[in-house]
Parts: C-alpha cells; structure tokens; sequence
C-alpha cells in the first residue's frame, strides 16, 4: 500500500487509522475516498474494504520578514507534553467508537436482517434491536400475514441461523442471535408448554411413553423444561439428525426417586 493510504472495514474505520497513524485529528487531514468498500452477499461473501488516502493539511505560516507576534513567541514556549497529551487523547476518543460496535454487534445483526428483508420484498415491515440477557433479540414488526414465520416457525428460524451466521463472522466473539416476529417465540413456548403437560398426563393415564412429533433443538428443550419437575415422568430425545421427537416416559412410584430418564436433546 502507499504511504498515506489506509484500508478499513468502512470509510469511517479508514479515517479513524489514517488520524491514529498520523497523530491527528479527523478535520487536520485532506480524505480522498479511493474505494467506498462493500459489505458484500449478506456480509458473507465479496466484501472489500474501504481504501482513502490523507493527506495532512497545510496550515499557512507567517513569513520570516515579519516580525514574531508576542503570542508566537508564547506559543513556542509551551511544553511538548501536553500536545502528546492531547494526542493520545484524540487517538483514545477514536479507537472506544471503533471497538463499541465491535463488541456491541447490535448494528451488525439489525442491518444483515433489514438487507434480507430488502430482498424479499416485505413492505411495511421494521426491525427493532435490543439486548436481553446476553442475547441479541431482532423483532420484525408489520408482518401481518405471517409470511416470515411460515409453517412451526421454519422461515423464522432460517432468518435466524442466517443472522447469525453473519454476525459471527464479524465479531471476534460468538454472540447469539434470536430473531422473533410479531411475538411468534412466546405464543410458541406457551403452545409446547401446554401440549408437553397434556401429553404427560395422557403417558401417566396409559402408563405408556407417548412421543411428540418432530421437533428443532429449542423446542425439545421446551418440552423438557416443562416437565423436569413432574417425578412421575422422565424425557428424552429419540432420532437422528437436527430435528428428534421427544419421548415422554412414565415412572412406577417405586423407580420415581432415582431420578429422572436422561433429557437428550
């Protein structure tokens, strides 16, 4: 690369090592963007980075026939430390807005799925961001006709394993992606909540296991959960692959204190 040229993830990052490198700040420095940089297929694939050139401006002097001003002559007399002082400071104030979003990955989740629904089209529709326990939770709001849930959720949940193929492929760190629509998540749980308890009271009637249709990682887990506190019925998973049924088995009252059937996802 050539001097006072300086690559980024985007224009903004270029410029942020352009005044880190060069000690100076963003207004000292002439910026000639050489490529914009692209993000590529879905931040996935194609991207290229961001290339400017800086260039420090240069500020008019006062030619030696002149007299020095007495200001000038104060000017010079100041220590050289306070000007390191004052950049490292700069170079502190650019550096926290770079590593933020980094670490953050709230921008980065929000914009890949926003993209995704660009392509689709879906008119009317906004992704809302926010962090809950550790999670990023990208709600679509406005999709009325269910068309991004699709049947049991599929459509959402390959929305969702898209996103976070993306955002963890940007981040340095693994960082969990749960994407929701029109509050589809929670109507789910309630609804598998309800169908582990009727089918666990139908296996303690027959006294024979009773098993769920097929059913993704997360809501096996569900029907777990909901009935890991029942000491008359034991779960576990049964199948190959990703999607498995769970397998809800009932208990004689004399086996029910050795605890409970192994819960296999």
């Amino acid at each position: 690369m050539r001097p006072n040229e300086f690559e980024g993830k985007n224009e903004e990052d270029a410029v942020a090592k352009a005044c880190r490198s060069l000690n100076l700040k963003r207004e000292e420095l002439q910026i000639e963007v050489l490529e914009p940089g692209s993000s590529g297929i879905f931040g996935l694939v194609g991207g290229r980075k961001a290339k400017i050139k800086a260039v420090p401006i240069v500020k008019e002097t006062i030619p030696e026939e002149e007299p020095a001003a007495p200001e000038v002559a104060i000017a010079v007399e100041v220590p050289e430390k306070p000007v390191a002082e004052l950049a490292k400071a700069e170079k502190t104030s650019v550096e926290p807005a770079v590593e933020t979003e980094d670490d953050d990955g709230i921008g980065v989740a929000k914009e890949a799925l926003e993209n995704i629904l660009a392509l689709i089209p879906m008119e009317g529709t906004e992704v809302t961001a926010a962090h809950v326990d550790g999670t990023i939770t990208l709600n679509i709001d406005g999709d009325k006709s269910g068309l991004l849930i699709g049947r049991k959720g599929k459509t959402l949940d390959a929305l969702q394993f898209i996103v976070n193929k993306i955002v963890n492929k940007s981040l340095e760190k693994r960082t969990r992606v749960l994407v929701d629509s029109e509050n589809y998540r929670q109507r789910r749980k309630e609804f598998l909540v309800e169908m582990a308890m009727r089918m666990g009271d139908k296996a303690k009637k027959i006294k024979k296991p009773v098993a769920t249709n097929l059913l993704n990682p997360h809501d096996r887990r569900i029907v777990h959960l909901a009935l890991k506190d029942d000491e008359e019925l034991g779960t576990k998973g049964s199948g190959e692959g990703i999607l498995k049924k769970v397998v809800i088995i009932p208990k004689n009252r004399h086996s029910s204190k050795s605890g409970r059937s192994g819960k296999r996802a």
